[in-house]
């Protein structure tokens, strides 16, 4: 086959004879194409982030060492300790090593960097606990308890303020990877979409390869397959960094191992997606069986024991906020009684797990008469088909629009989780009005409880779609576990203090 490109947003004019041959569709947004070098090399930025993660590495293994060494021995330090305590950050870079945590495809992809740097805690504990016992050595417990925990710490501190660094150079569009997707046109065009989507993760599509009867639909000709050759030139011609292949039978078996070779000899990337949208890592697994490497999806987590601990977390964590916060409960409660006439909490029919109804609690902030007022709003809603949302509400009471910002008005919820109505993280509780109106999949958000907060308060909140909230939902259902919430609990401070996308 010989190779076609086409510029994004051309009329493509071509004869029959060419319409079954390869097409690449370059983005409008896509500078000049590239030439590939013969030498693989890459780009300027992975080197400086390398470095600089190297370099926090030490920084941070040495700050352990000292803490360790200082706490434990004073400014009597044994000849010994010091050699050990300069052995540490070398010995603790090459553990990091070890677990990939200086390769390139996991730079700024936040968790698996997290992960390689707590593997590297936990295994060089282990070595250091196996080598003192295999040569009787007499090392202090309480300096390696305090050094490897100290260095790991910080060493993610640092680690996080990278990644962030890292993020804010890739949302202006810079130490981007240029991708090559490849597949049908439907596929390749919800890969393509997804990739675009999250610029934090560094993807940036640069060409689109397919075959030509996938670009005219309705043609009598059936698509051409594509092969190594055709996505080989592909390669070259835009000089890109990854492959992304899309689902697609006829790129599997044989060829798609051939076309990792050939890919791997000039130093590019490949990624393959199977198709199975919303579906976190844990979930998903690699098993060889009868000589195939199948891809096997677990059930989402639904036994009573995991269940069992998010309900007794919730209550106990429910307990010690409402007793910590309890001067801040009653000064908002004041302020709400003292503003404005009405009670100080609002309360509301919700849906929680199972279709059960409940009786949801929240600081009042609109005037008593806000839901005789909500039929002449209906028409202004800025929210979504499902949604009511107003920016500039004229029910909300001054109070009330400080709360809402902040989300105080949702503390009240923390009595829910008491009662075992609600849960610390879960997926927005609806009304009963809504819930009638949810399609078959939406119904999936009632398997577990509703939350006080959840992915779509630290994803946008009021700003989001009904269909982006949805899916959100969706998301934790199917891939809820303790360590997710957790991570939603600390991304809700953030975006809370932020005030953004709520109103």
């Amino acid at each position: 086959m010989g190779e076609n490109a086409t510029q994004a947003g051309s009329s493509g004019e071509a004869d029959l004879a060419d319409r079954r041959r390869p097409v690449w569709v370059v983005p409008d947004t896509v500078p000049a194409i590239v030439p590939r070098s013969t030498w693989v090399t890459q780009p300027p930025w992975v080197a400086v982030y390398r470095w600089a993660a190297i370099g926090g590495d030490l920084l941070a293994a040495v700050i352990g060492a000292s803490v360790a060494l200082l706490t434990r021995f004073g400014y009597q330090v044994g000849a010994g300790y010091l050699v050990f305590g300069s052995l540490l950050p070398l010995a603790w870079v090459a553990a990091v090593g070890l677990a990939r945590g200086y390769e390139s495809r996991s730079f700024g992809s936040g968790a698996e960097e997290f992960r390689s740097i707590l593997r590297s805690g936990v295994g060089l504990t282990a070595v250091v606990a196996i080598v003192s016992y295999a040569t009787k050595s007499e090392i202090a417990r309480g300096f390696v308890v305090l050094a490897i925990p100290v260095t790991v710490v910080i060493a993610l501190l640092l680690r996080y303020g990278l990644r962030r660094d890292l993020s804010r150079h890739r949302y202006r569009g810079r130490c981007m990877r240029r991708v090559l997707v490849v597949g049908r046109n439907g596929e390749a065009a919800t890969l393509r979409e997804r990739l675009e989507k999250r610029p934090a993760d560094g993807y940036r599509v640069v060409a689109v390869c397919r075959p030509r009867g996938d670009i005219r639909p309705g043609t009598a000709n059936p698509p051409d397959s594509l092969d190594e050759a055709d996505i080989m030139a592909a390669v070259n011609r835009h000089s890109v960094d990854v492959v992304a292949i899309a689902a697609d039978p006829e790129l599997s078996g044989q060829s798609l191992r051939r076309l990792s070779w050939a890919l791997e000899q000039q130093g590019v990337e490949l990624i393959v997606s199977p198709g199975i949208i919303e579906v976190a890592g844990p979930r998903i697994s690699v098993r060889p069986v009868a000589g195939l490497s199948l891809l096997h999806l677990e059930r989402p987590s639904a036994s009573a024991g995991p269940h069992l601990l998010k309900n007794v977390f919730d209550r106990v964590m429910a307990l010690i906020l409402v007793t910590l916060a309890l001067p801040l409960l009653l000064g908002l409660a004041l302020a709400v009684r003292l503003t404005s006439r009405g009670p100080v909490l609002f309360r509301q029919r919700r849906v929680g797990r199972g279709n059960t109804t409940f009786t949801m609690f929240k600081f009042r902030t609109m005037v008593v008469d806000a839901e005789a007022r909500l039929a002449d709003l209906t028409p202004h809603s800025d929210g979504n088909t499902v949604l009511f949302k107003l920016r500039s509400d004229p029910r909300v009471t001054k109070v009330g629009g400080f709360l809402r910002r902040y989300s105080l008005d949702e503390l009240p919820q923390l009595l829910n989780v008491l009662r075992g109505e609600m849960s610390l993280v879960g997926p927005r509780p609806p009304l009963e009005s809504e819930v009638a109106k949810y399609a078959a999949d939406d119904t999936r958000r009632m398997l577990v409880k509703p939350g006080l907060t959840g992915l779509w308060q630290v994803s946008g909140r009021s700003d989001l779609s009904w269909d982006d909230s949805v899916l959100l939902d969706l998301r934790y259902v199917d891939n809820w576990s303790m360590t997710l919430d957790l991570l939603i609990l600390w991304k809700t401070a953030r975006a809370v203090l932020k005030g953004s996308g709520a109103y």
